[in-house]
């Protein structure tokens, strides 16, 4: 028994070694990192609320670009991460207004001007297809409905890129992604002019150089 108490002893005594050096270890770490800390306190003391509350935040989804209810992030970098878009003449006529009507405009808003012309398609008071909704009134000079149809001048492809870029566009649109930018609207109009109509139709979102409004429904009654 003498031998076990005395090899037990030595085993406590060289646990408790063991003990006191990783405690001191602990000591000096923790000294060491109160003094880092100190000095990272002092530093952010210094950085104004404001600041430090746009260094801690996330961004907000449009800031990020991404559209979560929809799953499309709408930026440039995205659309070029897609396969290049084909179609039929519909999607031909959607590309083609969207060249024409969006292509200098955010990815948001050429995402907009594609649902409008989509909400004319599914309303009543239009068409049934995108061609004849895009086309709708052309004959005179400026007597329809998408200005590049009517103004008299040649309908030239001269950016390849853009046209590509809106064809994604087109493409997810017509697959059936969510039209969640406009709230239904059916016009829209460039911030540069004011037509008679636009006072009478309830806006329903403001996205780059348009504002977007939606036709209300006229009744029996009306």
């Amino acid at each position: 028994m003498t031998i076990l108490k005395a090899i037990y002893a030595a085993m406590l005594a060289a646990s408790l070694s063991l003990f006191a050096t990783a405690t001191l270890a602990d000591e000096l770490l923790a000294s060491r990192l109160g003094a880092i800390l100190g000095q990272e306190r002092q530093a952010l003391a210094v950085v104004p609320d404001t600041r430090m509350t746009m260094l801690t935040s996330l961004p907000s989804a449009d800031a990020r670009g991404v559209q979560t209810q929809t799953g499309v992030v709408y930026d440039r970098a995205f659309l070029a991460a897609l396969p290049v878009a084909e179609g039929d003449a519909q999607w031909e006529c959607l590309t083609q207004a969207l060249y024409f009507e969006a292509r200098g405009e955010t990815v948001r808003g050429m995402f907009a001007v594609g649902e409008v012309i989509l909400n004319r398609v599914d309303s009543g008071a239009y068409p049934d297809t995108l061609c004849t909704v895009i086309n709708q009134g052309t004959g005179r000079k400026y007597a329809c409905q998408f200005t590049y149809t009517c103004d008299g001048r040649a309908e030239t492809i001269g950016e390849p890129r853009s046209w590509e870029r809106v064809g994604k566009v087109a493409r997810l649109l017509m697959d059936g992604t969510p039209r969640a930018l406009t709230g239904g609207a059916t016009h829209y109009h460039t911030k540069a002019v004011n037509p008679s109509w636009a006072q009478r139709f309830p806006r329903t979102a403001s996205i780059g150089s348009h504002y977007f409004y939606r036709q209300p429904i006229r009744t029996a009654s009306q």
